[in-house]
């Protein structure tokens, strides 16, 4: 089974670099596992709605990301298809319009997305101010991210 991990967010952008840095210490932490050749490692920036991209051809997706929902900084939530449906546009990335809503849209123009078994690990955002760095708490959480994104890629190896 192909499997495309991909980190997201803003580096610059304090909390919202979350997703970028719980797949870097995944790589860290896993090697075994991220650099197995069915497994395809990605870090976006901005994609937009050049996630679709990032995803096309596999089979499996792990997304990580930061998200501002009300929720106390540094917790760790786990979506999958049905619940990104149910997703709500307010409660979406910490960096505009995010993983959630682009992948309902790209699930409905894209048949072969539609297809693609995914979760989205959503990082609680507190502090996504210019030049911040990660606040402690997501810091924290980073650990617990790290296990979920294995545990995501190991239930499809």
């Amino acid at each position: 089974m192909k499997i495309v991990v991909i980190g997201l967010g803003q580096s610059l952008r304090g909390d919202d670099a979350a997703g970028l840095a719980a797949v870097r210490r995944w790589q860290e932490r896993h090697p075994e596992t991220a650099t197995r050749p069915e497994v395809r490692v990605e870090l976006a920036e901005l994609p937009g709605l050049g996630l679709m991209d990032l995803i096309e051809g596999a089979q499996a997706a792990v997304i990580i990301d930061a998200v501002q929902s009300g929720a106390p900084p540094g917790t760790l939530r786990r979506l999958g298809p049905d619940d990104l449906a149910a997703f709500t546009p307010g409660a979406g990335s910490a960096h505009g319009w995010g993983a959630a809503e682009t992948l309902q849209l790209g699930r409905r123009l894209s048949p072969s997305l539609a297809d693609c078994r995914i979760t989205l690990i959503g990082i609680e955002a507190g502090q996504v101010e210019m030049g911040a760095r990660l606040s402690p708490q997501v810091e924290q959480a980073l650990a617990g991210a790290v296990e979920m994104i294995e545990e995501g890629v190991q239930a499809w190896l």
